[in-house]
């Protein structure tokens, strides 16, 4: 089963979203976290290291992740969405825009 991290800066609005949406998958394991020192859940070597594939939602998340936990990174894939931070949570437009983006990368 493939583990995938969404990640955002605060985990409060894109990544919690996107647990939400792709948490009813039975064929992957979703979390959530962000860059930010504030964030609800912020990202941790351990959570970078679970994850197969990684989601980030703006490409500083992707910069911020391979500064702090490159070397737990392993082999997951690194992957930005280019979803900018003007989304509510659970935002029908979000909803829609993540399912797009992400149905590309998960089989």
């Amino acid at each position: 089963m493939k583990k995938v991290l969404f990640v955002c800066s605060r985990n409060r609005l894109r990544s919690p979203t996107a647990e939400q949406v792709f948490s009813t998958r039975r064929d992957i394991e979703v979390a959530s976290a962000g860059t930010n020192h504030d964030a609800d859940v912020p990202v941790t070597a351990e959570l970078a290291a679970w994850a197969d594939v990684i989601f980030v939602m703006e490409r500083v998340h992707g910069t911020k992740l391979r500064q702090r936990f490159g070397r737990h990174m392993k082999s997951a894939r690194l992957i930005c969405l280019d979803i900018p931070d003007n989304y509510a949570f659970m935002d029908p437009a979000l909803v829609r825009l993540l399912e797009s983006k992400v149905s590309r990368h998960l089989p």
